[in-house]
């Protein structure tokens, strides 16, 4: 008997080519896959104070909240319109987009001085939209608004 190792056919090397190729564009796709990461559901937002943005008639847009409804050194998610408004000093608004600058995230709540997103723990400031704490770098954009007597809305 020899003790050299049998040769393969060159058939059999074509289905063992065939098999490790298919194999690794599977592991490949599999990888691709796991690549296009998405943020985990978020939890459901309590209802918050505020009206809707709807367009009226003449093309203004309709108060985002009444002024009153938003405490000073706090503020209002409004989910619907994507928009949170803050009043850091009274008589002043601001307003910012709701999406998370980590990884699009909505916010949820304001505390305590700070927009708060439960995906990561990144905070905001209610002032300029800063982040404050977590893994967020860059600021909630900032999204212009007007006051006309007691409304606050979209500029």
């Amino acid at each position: 008997m020899s003790s050299r190792p049998a040769l393969l056919t060159t058939a059999a090397l074509l289905n063992r080519r065939t098999v490790l190729a298919g194999t690794c564009a599977a592991g490949c796709a599999a990888l691709a896959g796991c690549a296009t990461y998405s943020a985990a559901p978020e939890p459901e937002a309590a209802p918050q104070a505020g009206g809707t943005a709807a367009p009226q008639p003449g093309g203004a847009a309709a108060p985002l909240v009444k002024a009153a409804e938003v405490p000073v050194g706090g503020g209002v998610i409004l989910a619907a319109q994507q928009v949170v408004v803050t009043q850091p000093t009274a008589g002043l608004f601001k307003a910012f987009s709701t999406t998370c600058t980590h990884q699009g995230c909505e916010v949820t709540s304001v505390a305590d001085g700070q927009i708060v997103c439960p995906c990561h723990g990144s905070y905001f400031s209610v002032t300029d939209g800063a982040p404050t704490e977590g893994p967020a770098k860059k600021p909630l954009p900032e999204k212009a608004v007007t006051v006309s007597g007691d409304a606050v809305t979209l500029a």
